[in-house]
Order: structure tokens, then C-alpha cells, then sequence
């Protein structure tokens, strides 16, 4: 007689709810954050944090990063943290927090296309319309002025940034399938904190930021990246790629509500149309690839959406 040790299915469902709210929330705590610190160094900030909480990870497995595995990994860490974290900020001291967290969903669907074009991966008819639909919701979302004019830079930087974690997570899946996903994640954000560490001391305030923007700054490294990444690769484990991704269709959602009810950033009616479009698109994109999926691509596909993320 076995007896089933599996938790209850409210608490899965709590987690992924609680992982999405987390993620979400890293657009919240860089929109407060990176006035005071300025893109460069809250990202070395966020990125330091959060490569202390998951390097016990790398130090288990680095018997099996070898030297020569470093060039690629570098050049992952640029693409997976470096410049899409240093967008997202920039974005962050320009426009309200939901707009980098709607664009942030575009990674998905940028990692379709770029798998497409590079590795000649069928897309359907009908992925293919679900990814224009998703990236009319950009244009939908760069339309939007009744933010302001820094609205539509902040919403392409998004853009851009979730292109970077579209070519990630390609490279990642053919380059580093066979490492401890965790532990590859430690080691681009090692990569990525020695690149930005002679920018991020240039750059760094001249006055002291204030309680609030460090606070939100280790929020952001400590427990959106490191601990977040953690919890989903926990996750994954546990019950498949599949499943666990789910938890990035609310970032989002809670991005912009956090916004909402912590800033008073109220979403516009273009904001939450542009939404709707690039998730509605997301979700249909993925449900019609996922008999074609590789587990390992589904976990990287989505590895650092709302990691900022």
C-alpha cells in the first residue's frame, strides 16, 4: 500500500497564484526604486541579491561548468539579465509599473518567433495569428497617451526586453539542456553582475537613495529574482513545465494592480485592451504548441518573466 504524499491541489494553486504576485509585484518595486538609483545600479543591485540567494545552487553543481561553457554563458547572462533588467528599469522611471509588466508577456511569444527563425520551428496558422494579435497588443499599448509622451519609449524598451528573453531562452535550451536548471540561472546572474559592476559604479546616486528605494531594491533582487526563481524551478519539479508556467499569465495582472493599489497608478482602458490582447495571444500560443513542447523549453521559455521578472 503507497500512500500519496502529493500536496493538496489549493496549494499548488496558491503558489502558482503567490509566484505570479511576486513576479508582478518586481515592476511595482523597480517603479519605486529606480528614480533614486537609476537603471544601472538598482539592476546591480537586484542582480547581486539575487545571485547570492541561488548560488548554494551553482557551488553544488560546478563540477560541471567547465571553462569552456563560460563564453556562452556570458553572452546568456547579457541577454537573460543584463540588458533586459537594465530596459525594464529604464522603463520603470518613465511610465507606470503595469506598462513593462503587460509588455513583459511578450517574451513568450518572442520565443516562438525567434525559435522559428533561427531553428526553423514550425508555427501554426493559428500561433501565428495569436502572436500578431499579441504584438498588436504593443502597438495598442505604445498608443496609449494619457500617461504621457514617455509612455510609448517605456512600452518598446518592455518590448525589447522580452526579445532578449525570447533569444535566452532559445540559446539556453540548446546550449545548456543538460545543467542544473537553478544553477544556471546562478551562474548568468554571476556573469551578469561582473558586466555591469564599472557602468553600475559610474552610475551609482550621488545622493543616498531613500529607505523606501532600498527596501524595494532588496524585495526586488532577494525575493523576485532569487527567491522566485527558486520556488519555480520547485515548482517545475513538482509538477511539470507545463503547470508551473501558468503562474507567469498573472504577472500582468498583478503588476498592474499593484500599481493600482500601492502607487494609485490607475490603468487606462488602452492599457488593459493592450493587455488583454498580448495574453489573450499568449495563452492561445501556448496551448497550441504545448503537444510540440520539450519540457526543458517550457521551463526556460518563461524563466525570467516579471524577474523583471
Amino acid at each position: 500500500m503507497t500512500v500519496d504524499t502529493a500536496p493538496p491541489q489549493w496549494l499548488t494553486a496558491l503558489e502558482l497564484t503567490l509566484l505570479g504576485a511576486i513576479w508582478g509585484g518586481s515592476f511595482l518595486f523597480m517603479r519605486v526604486a529606480a528614480p533614486s538609483f537609476g537603471a544601472l545600479a538598482l539592476v546591480e543591485v537586484r542582480i547581486v541579491l539575487g545571485a547570492l540567494v541561488l548560488l548554494p545552487f551553482l557551488w553544488r553543481a560546478r563540477a560541471r561548468f567547465g571553462v569552456e561553457r563560460w563564453g556562452r554563458l556570458a553572452l546568456i547572462a547579457a541577454l537573460n539579465s543584463a540588458f533586459p533588467f537594465t530596459l525594464f528599469a529604464w522603463g520603470a522611471e518613465r511610465a507606470p509599473a503595469g506598462v513593462g509588466a503587460i509588455a513583459n508577456s511578450l517574451a513568450a511569444l518572442w520565443t516562438v518567433l525567434v525559435a522559428f527563425v533561427l531553428y526553423r520551428e514550425r508555427i501554426g496558422w493559428l500561433r501565428g495569428l495569436a502572436m500578431g494579435i499579441g504584438f498588436v497588443g504593443v502597438v495598442v499599448l505604445m498608443s496609449d497617451r494619457t500617461r504621457g509622451a514617455d509612455v510609448a519609449p517605456a512600452a518598446v524598451a518592455g518590448a525589447l526586453a522580452s526579445l532578449c528573453y525570447g533569444l535566452s531562452s532559445n540559446f539556453t535550451r540548446h546550449w545548456l539542456a543538460d545543467l542544473p536548471p537553478v544553477a544556471a540561472v546562478a551562474a548568468t546572474m554571476l556573469c551578469a553582475a561582473l558586466m555591469l559592476a564599472p557602468l553600475a559604479w559610474t552610475h551609482w546616486p550621488a545622493a543616498v537613495p531613500p529607505r523606501a528605494a532600498w527596501l524595494s531594491a532588496i524585495a526586488l533582487g532577494v525575493l523576485c529574482t532569487g527567491v522566485a526563481y527558486a520556488v519555480f524551478f520547485r515548482l517545475i519539479a513538482r509538477i511539470g513545465p507545463t503547470r508551473a508556467t501558468t503562474s507567469t499569465y498573472l504577472v500582468p495582472l498583478f503588476g498592474v494592480l499593484w500599481g493600482w493599489l500601492v502607487l494609485g497608478e490607475r490603468p487606462s482602458m488602452l492599457m488593459l485592451l493592450a493587455g488583454g490582447l498580448i495574453l489573450g495571444g499568449v495563452i492561445v500560443s501556448q496551448r497550441e504548441g504545448r503537444r510540440a513542447e520539450v519540457p526543458s523549453r517550457a521551463a526556460t521559455s518563461e524563466t525570467h518573466l516579471g524577474g523583471e521578472t
